[in-house]
């Protein structure tokens, strides 16, 4: 019997995508800092659920990382990168001077997508453990969202759910 599985998540989300291009392979001490920084902010997220912060899934490309990143909402995200008193704000800080130090090393970059309630919708087929917006969200059968991936997107949760 096949498992088919999707995300428990109604509501309004924020997808926000960032990753790193490592530009020069011979120079770890200009890009290694910038990787290295991402798991500090990653445990500090996950430890603290009221800045909206629902999970990540990192993906690893042979030029560098991104990490996929599910919020509440936007202004979550730039309320936590604005935060003086977060990870985030001296990472970018150090970032910036050591870019200056060892320019084109590294490239950083990231999408910000904000997606309505009845806007998203996933399947998940034989997956051992969650991934992706089921692991940010949980996970519940498929049916229980609809049959199709069109039932999915625009699953209206029942009174009680």
């Amino acid at each position: 019997m096949v498992d088919l599985t999707t995300h428990d998540h109604d509501g309004d989300l924020a997808v926000f995508l960032i990753g790193a291009r490592i530009n020069k392979l011979w120079r770890p001490d200009g890009w290694w800092p910038a990787l290295a920084a991402m798991g500090p902010m990653l445990r500090e997220l996950y430890r603290d659920p009221d800045t909206g912060f629902l999970g990540a899934t990192t993906l690893v490309g042979l030029r560098g990382p991104t990490v996929v990143q599910y919020w509440r909402s936007v202004d979550d995200i730039y309320a936590y990168a604005n935060d003086g008193g977060r990870e985030h704000r001296p990472a970018w800080v150090e970032f910036y001077r050591r870019a200056r130090r060892v320019p084109g090393t590294v490239g950083v970059w990231h999408e910000t997508f904000s997606v309505p309630a009845g806007g998203h919708e996933s399947l998940y087929m034989d997956v051992a453990r969650p991934i992706g917006l089921a692991a940010a969200t949980g996970v519940v059968p498929a049916a229980h969202r609809g049959r199709t991936a069109r039932e999915r997107m625009h699953h209206q949760p029942e009174r009680g759910e």
